[in-house]
């Protein structure tokens, strides 16, 4: 796909020790891929990355889809538990210019529907900016079905939005840092942005 201006750039990263090692078949890409797929409405291309649980690593495929590649959203998987091998958010938070601390909490509040071991996620969102770029790095969980969870949030029996999924806030966030405008399908994730901050379809 032809770069353009109107042109999203997403850095996927999936982190794990032993799908990175070929002992498994890694499932987070795909998982990111897919939802990608059903939910954007405008142009974008991905840059995927699958790497080792590893700090210097980590922080380092982070800078690289940044500052080299121009990425406007990074959404990584895996790496975020208590476990000594989890390193996800600090490596994260080690390139970050600015914490997006309501990111994580609203991850955990979706997640602890489900489960009380939610608690024990670590999700960290931040703002990592250049002189002429920014980007909004997010930490999803490993696992695809928490994925698309946080991402979409949860509806109600009567398909009511009953807790907001992350995702409706991510196309606003990338406005305000300078990055292309996001729009969604709306039955996967409608984005939210203050009336003065929607622009009229195009023609």
């Amino acid at each position: 796909m032809t770069t353009t201006r109107d042109e999203l750039k997403v850095g996927l990263v999936s982190i794990s020790d032993r799908a990175s090692a070929g002992v498994y078949e890694d499932k987070g890409l795909p998982s990111l891929e897919a939802w990608l797929g059903e939910t954007l409405t405008t142009p974008y291309r991905t840059e995927t990355r699958l790497i080792h649980d590893d700090a210097a690593t980590i922080s380092a495929t982070l800078v690289e889809l940044v500052d080299t590649h121009g990425c406007d959203l990074v959404l990584t998987t895996g790496g975020t538990g208590p476990s000594r091998r989890d390193v996800t958010p600090e490596a994260t938070l080690a390139v970050a210019t600015r914490p997006m601390p309501g990111f994580g909490e609203q991850m955990r509040q979706i997640s602890l529907n489900f489960v009380p071991t939610a608690i024990l996620s670590r999700q960290v969102a931040v703002i990592r900016e250049t002189d002429d770029h920014a980007a909004l790095i997010i930490n999803l969980p490993g696992q695809p079905k928490s994925i698309r969870e946080t991402l979409e949030g949860l509806k109600d029996a009567d398909g009511k939005m009953k807790v907001p999924g992350i995702f409706a806030a991510v196309p606003y966030c990338i406005d305000l840092i300078g990055g292309p405008y996001i729009e969604t399908r709306p039955e996967v994730v409608a984005a939210f942005r203050p009336k003065s901050a929607i622009r009229p379809p195009k023609a």
